[in-house]
C-alpha cells in the first residue's frame, strides 16, 4: 500500500509547505483538495504555465506523486446547468491531472435530491460520470466516483459505476462514511466494490453523546480502522490509502501538525502487525 494525505487536512496551506510536510513525515504521495482554502485549483498560479512547470518539477525531486485531484463536483441536481457547472470543473480538473501525471480526478453522486427519485439521481450522477470518464480517456485521467451521502455504501455507488458503463471510471471508497451512515462493516464494503477499487480515504471518528459524528485522530474512535488496514493488506490491495482528515470542515479538530504526523506513526504500526 503507498500512502497519502487530502489537503483538507490543511487548508491553509500552500503547496510548499504541503510538499515539505509530506517529504518529511514519509508520505508516498498527495491528495489534491484545497490550496490556501482555494479549490478551484486550475486557476492557481502553481498550476499554470511556468509555475505548473516548476509545481511539477518540485513534486518529482521530492519523490511525491498526486494520486488524485479532487473535485467539487455533484451530479445530483435537477438543473440541468448545475449538472453543467459540475461538467466544466470537472473538464478542467481532468486537464490539470494529466498535467500532473495524477491517475484521477474526484467526484460525488450525491444526494437525491426533493423531488426527485433515487433512479432518476442514479441516471443524472451515471451520466456525469460517463461524460467525464470519456473526457479523460484520451489522457488517461480516470473519473472517481466517492463512497458518500446517499450513495456511501459500496454497493449503491457500485451500481452508478455499472450503470455508467465502468469504462474509464472507478469507485473511491471511504469506509467510515458507509459506517456511520449506514452502519456498513468494511468487509462488506470491500466485497461490494469488487474490481471498481480504486483508492481508500482512511479517518476514524466517534459518535458524540447527541448522535452525530466527530472527527478524531487514527486509533482514537469508534471504527475499526486498523481492522481495515488488515482487510486492504490481505486483499493485496497496492494502490494508495489516503488520509482524509477534515480540517476543513472542523476547523476545532487538532491541527494538521498533530493529525498528520500521529496518523503516519499509527499507520505505520498497523502495517506492521
Amino acid at each position: 500500500m503507498k500512502i497519502a494525505f487530502s489537503t483538507l487536512a490543511c487548508p491553509a496551506w500552500d503547496l510548499n509547505r504541503v510538499i515539505d510536510a509530506a517529504t518529511k513525515l514519509g508520505f508516498d504521495g498527495v491528495e489534491l483538495r484545497f490550496i490556501e482554502f482555494d479549490d478551484r485549483l486550475w486557476q492557481r498560479p502553481e498550476f499554470r504555465g511556468d509555475e505548473l512547470k516548476q509545481t511539477i518539477r518540485q513534486l518529482r525531486d521530492a519523490g511525491l506523486r498526486i494520486c488524485c485531484v479532487d473535485t467539487s463536483c455533484f451530479f445530483h441536481y435537477g438543473e440541468a446547468r448545475l449538472r453543467q457547472e459540475s461538467l466544466d470543473m470537472g473538464r478542467a480538473m481532468i486537464e490539470l491531472a494529466g498535467e500532473l501525471s495524477a491517475p484521477a480526478i474526484r467526484v460525488f453522486g450525491d444526494r437525491v435530491q426533493p423531488g426527485a427519485t433515487r433512479d432518476e439521481t442514479i441516471r443524472r450522477v451515471a451520466e456525469g460520470v460517463q461524460r467525464l470518464a470519456e473526457c479523460g480517456r484520451i489522457s488517461g485521467v480516470e473519473t472517481w466516483l466517492e463512497t458518500h451521502g446517499d450513495f456511501a455504501r459500496a454497493g449503491d455507488t457500485k451500481a452508478i459505476l455499472d450503470a455508467a458503463g465502468l469504462e474509464n471510471m472507478g469507485a473511491i471508497w471511504d469506509p467510515l462514511n458507509a459506517f456511520s451512515e449506514f452502519g456498513e462493516d468494511p468487509p462488506v464494503g470491500l466485497a461490494a466494490l469488487g474490481s471498481s477499487l480504486r483508492h481508500v480515504h482512511i479517518k476514524d471518528a466517534r459518535r458524540t453523546a447527541d448522535g452525530p459524528w466527530e472527527p478524531v485522530l487514527m486509533g482514537m474512535g469508534d471504527f475499526p480502522a486498523a481492522g481495515l488496514v488488515d482487510l486492504l493488506r490481505d486483499r493485496g490491495y497496492e494502490r494508495f490509502v489516503s488520509f482524509e482528515w477534515e480540517k476543513r470542515w472542523h476547523p476545532a479538530i487538532p491541527e494538521p501538525e498533530v493529525a498528520l504526523p500521529h496518523f503516519m506513526n499509527w499507520m505505520k504500526s498497523a502495517m506492521e502487525v
